[in-house]
Formats: C-alpha cells, structure tokens, sequence
C-alpha cells in the first residue's frame, strides 16, 4: 500500500498536483484540483506553490494512514474527533431511501437521550457498547414495541455505516440485540367518553377543543398544532400533512364545525397550543378527571377517529383517504380494533343458556 504524490504538466505551464494510490493490487490517482502549483518564479507564486506541495503531503499522509486503518481496524483520528450527531446528520441528509424521514427520527431521540443524560458533544472516540444499551433503554420507555424497534434498527444501521468509514475500532451497536416488539395497543375513546370529555372541565380550553377536532377529523398533532384559517375551506380542511407531505382535503362533520368556532384571518393558527408535552400533560389530567380508566395522549384522538369510522361501517380506502395514509397496511389496525369492539359488544349479549343443575 502506497500513497505518492505526482506532477503534471498543463497546457497552460501550470502543474497539477495528483494523489497516486496503491491499495490492494490496484492503482488510483485523485487529483487534488485545489492545490495547483502556478507558473512563475516571483517570490508570492514560490511561497504559495509551497504551501501547496506542504499542504499536498499532508494530505497523502492522511490518506495513507486512513487506508491502513480500515486494512488492521484501526480508529482514525477523525474518527475519534467526530461528534456522532453531527456524522449522523450528514449521513441522514444524503440518505435518499423511502425511510429517511424515520431515520431522522430515531436521530432526533438519539440526540434527546444524549442531552438528557449529559453526553452532548460525544464523538466516536467515546461512545460504548453501554451508551447503546442505556439508549435503547431510553426508547423502550417512552415508546413500546414497534416504535422503539423501528428507531433502534435505524440507528443500529447507522452506526454499522460509520464502523465501515473507520468511525470506530469496532461496531459497538453490533452486539447489543434489536429490540423485538409488536405494536403496541392503543386505547381508543368511544363516542360516548369523547361526549364526556366534552363536558369535563380542563385547564385548556383550547386543548380540550384542539383534542376533540383530532377525533373528529383524525389529524396529528403535528398538523393540528400549526393549523391556519387559510387551511379551512368551508366545511373541509385542505392540509400537506407533516408526516407524509401528502396533501389531503379532510370532510368536517358539524362536531369539527362547532369545535373550531368563529373564523379568524388567514394567516392566524385555528389554536393557541402550548408544547407538544405540555398538551399530552393536559390531556391526562383532564382524562383522568372524567373518569376514563384509559391510557390517552394526543396521538389516541387520531386512532380513535379511525377505529370510530371503522366501527361505524366506512370501508378501509375512505378510512386511508380521510386519515391521509399512502396506503391501507396502517389504516388496517382501525379495522381491527373495531371489530374488536364489536366482538365485545356482541359478548354482552350472551346468555348463559345450559339448564340448571
């Protein structure tokens, strides 16, 4: 394994600096296009040229100690400089697959875990085995299931890509097993419980509306907290979703209509809402005040909304319509938890029909 540096000439009397790299058995040259050495014997152009042969070494010697690091697994020293955050959002802004939005996703809760436990600022030179594990911890508690397994693989395979660029002497994330779990079941709000809710005192009055136009209409937090009158056509919403970027035309039913009120200008949100975590924190205070023995944040409006139409008979591609899915795979869990219900509804009719002993 060699790395050399070579002149040539160019047409115009200048010379071009080239990288000549043997690596195992086959040659390369890069061409360090920056870094040409400029015709001329006037004592600027000599000094300058000479910054560029200096600075061209450096280079060679850098390569050179990069390719014998990823031959005998040894760490770079970049390696051991570079923040894992800030590589992860160079990897994650090139990413160009279906799933860069989920990959930004286990990223931004990487990057949430860190600030919580103290590590901002860890680089590749100090993550361990253990800070994997105590962050998949992390995502188990917060997020059950299919969540955290679907953010801890994305993160296992960012790791894996920055073991192959010689980020770490070995892959740290490899060992410590993707966590397996199924989606969690979520709790829906009968019609009759949103009615109670509706006539439960909260601390918010624009949450409690904000919450119940999510059951009405099936919106997420997301778009629901950045609605605007200008979004409000009529009686329907015209939205881009957050999550999807797709763009959807919800129907409002005369529940969503009374909820939103008087219509304000154009460029006003629809409602005043406080952090996402303070919302979820006014939800549960205002649940348990009503009496519902559920587990209930915002995100159970938008099940609801589904399981509620599909308990009431809508077909699976409405459903997908309204809710704006790309496709039914997800829209399908609706269907299942209201048969569910329905299933409960008909076991409270049985009777115990085996004569008396």
């Amino acid at each position: 394994m060699s790395v050399k540096i070579r002149q040539r000439k160019n047409k115009n009397g200048s010379t071009s600096l080239v990288l000549d790299i043997y690596h195992n058995g086959q040659r390369k040259f890069e061409f360090l296009k920056e870094l040409t050495l400029q015709k001329g014997t006037s004592p600027a152009i000599k000094q300058r040229n000479k910054e560029n042969l200096a600075l061209a070494e450096r280079i060679a010697t850098k390569k050179a100690h990069e390719l014998a690091a990823g031959d005998f697994d040894i760490v770079t020293d970049t390696g051991k400089k570079t923040e894992v955050t800030k590589w992860m959002q160079a990897y994650v802004d090139k990413y160009d697959k279906g799933d860069k939005r989920n990959m930004q996703g286990a990223l931004n809760h990487f990057k949430t875990f860190l600030v919580e436990n103290k590590l901002t600022g860890l680089t590749f030179g100090r993550i361990s085995e253990l800070v994997v594990s105590d962050f998949q911890d992390y995502l188990i508690s917060f997020s059950k299931g299919e969540g955290a397994s679907s953010y801890f693989a994305r993160f296992k395979k960012m790791m894996k890509r920055a073991y192959k660029e010689n980020m770490m002497i070995k892959n740290v994330a490899a060992d410590v097993p993707t966590i397996v779990g199924k989606a969690r079941k979520k709790d829906t709000l009968t019609p009759d419980e949103i009615k109670l809710l509706w006539n439960t005192p909260t601390e918010s009055d624009q949450v409690k509306k904000a919450f119940l136009f999510c059951c009405m209409t099936g919106l997420r937090w997301c778009d629901v907290s950045m609605l605007k009158w200008h979004n409000i056509q009529k009686e329907s919403i015209v939205i881009s979703q957050s999550k999807t970027d797709e763009d959807v035309t919800i129907n409002m039913n005369g529940t969503a209509l009374q909820l939103i009120g008087k219509r304000g200008k154009p460029d006003q949100l629809v409602f005043e809402l406080p952090t996402a975590n303070g919302a979820n924190k006014t939800v549960k205070a205002w649940v348990r005040r009503a009496g519902i023995q559920k587990e209930i944040t915002w995100h159970n409006a938008r099940h609801s909304a589904g399981t509620n139409l599909a308990f009431n008979g809508e077909n699976l591609l409405t459903i997908a319509a309204i809710l704006g899915h790309t496709s039914t795979k997800h829209t399908q869990r609706y269907v299942k938890a209201a048969q569910a219900l329905k299933q409960r509804a008909t076991d409270g009719l049985s009777v115990d029909l085996n004569p008396e002993n």
